[in-house]
């Protein structure tokens, strides 16, 4: 692979038709694309950090299905034998067993067996709370392969701690997710209510009530299309739409009466 060519699969992937190209689909692409196609001896590591709901583990999973990935979700009950087993499962080894060491040793010889392959690891702020910051290091270095780290707003200082870890991260690597502007909620809106069609007062009136996350706009988009099935609209508009928005606020007692009437009225 020349030093320019484009990020390219290494392994059967799954259809990416049903993921709308956000711009953090796109940003975390042009992550993977930036650090397999960097110059020898440069860092390896990237960063995608962000609010929680702004679609970071959609992207994540986008990429690992466009490039042929590894991807691991870090989780926060698990133990460092855990997380070595779990790598390992991820790289699809039949014999996930051992110490920690031999664990991380073998990820290490699977890993430098396709160095332009990408490992995004999701929820790597939880690894480094952990203690396990060094040991993550340690993989991308000895295997050189493009490492991501993707995590919540925080992820970024938590890395700073570690010095020789925040210097392993390529500068040009760190993508701040953003929330969805109005072209990634029509998007979602053509992807998740494609049988009506959403005016443009109303995708911006789902951007306000929704802070721009993705998660919430994916869900009020399944209420619009419920509430225009029972109402028989092929087209919805913000003064028309009488359903819920998901603002991440608790429902009130209001709220629900005011559901439970207007599905009666139906």
């Amino acid at each position: 692979m020349t030093a320019h060519s484009p990020v390219k699969s290494t392994a059967p992937t799954r259809p990416i038709g049903t993921v709308a190209p956000l711009q953090n689909v796109m940003g975390c692409m042009k992550i993977a694309d930036t650090l397999v196609n960097r110059a020898s001896g440069l860092p390896g590591i990237g960063v995608m950090f962000g609010y929680s709901g702004y679609g970071k583990t959609v992207a994540a999973n986008y990429v690992r299905n466009a490039t042929g990935a590894h991807l691991i979700e870090v989780k926060s009950y698990w133990s460092k034998k855990a997380f070595a087993e779990s790598l390992l499962v991820a790289l699809h080894d039949p014999n996930p067993k051992g110490t920690v060491t031999q664990m991380l040793d073998r990820a290490i010889r699977i890993l430098g067996d396709d160095p332009k392959r990408p490992l995004l690891i999701d929820e790597a702020d939880i690894a480094i709370d952990k203690g396990w910051i060094d040991d993550i290091r340690g993989l991308q270095e000895a295997a050189q392969v493009p490492m991501i780290l993707v995590g919540e707003e925080r992820l970024p200082r938590k890395i700073e701690r570690s010095e020789r870890t925040f210097d392993r991260v390529l500068h040009s690597a760190w993508y701040m997710a953003l929330p969805c502007d109005e072209a990634d909620a029509r998007q979602l809106a053509r992807l998740f209510c494609p049988d009506v069609e959403l005016a443009d007062d109303l995708i911006l009136e789902i951007i306000k009530q929704t802070s721009g996350k993705a998660r919430r706009i994916v869900t009020t988009c399944h209420s619009i299309r419920e509430w225009a099935r029972l109402h028989g609209a092929q087209s919805v508009d913000a003064k028309s739409y009488g359903g819920d928005f998901a603002t991440g606020r608790v429902p009130t007692r209001h709220m629900v009466e005011g559901t439970r009437s207007s599905r009666a009225r139906v």
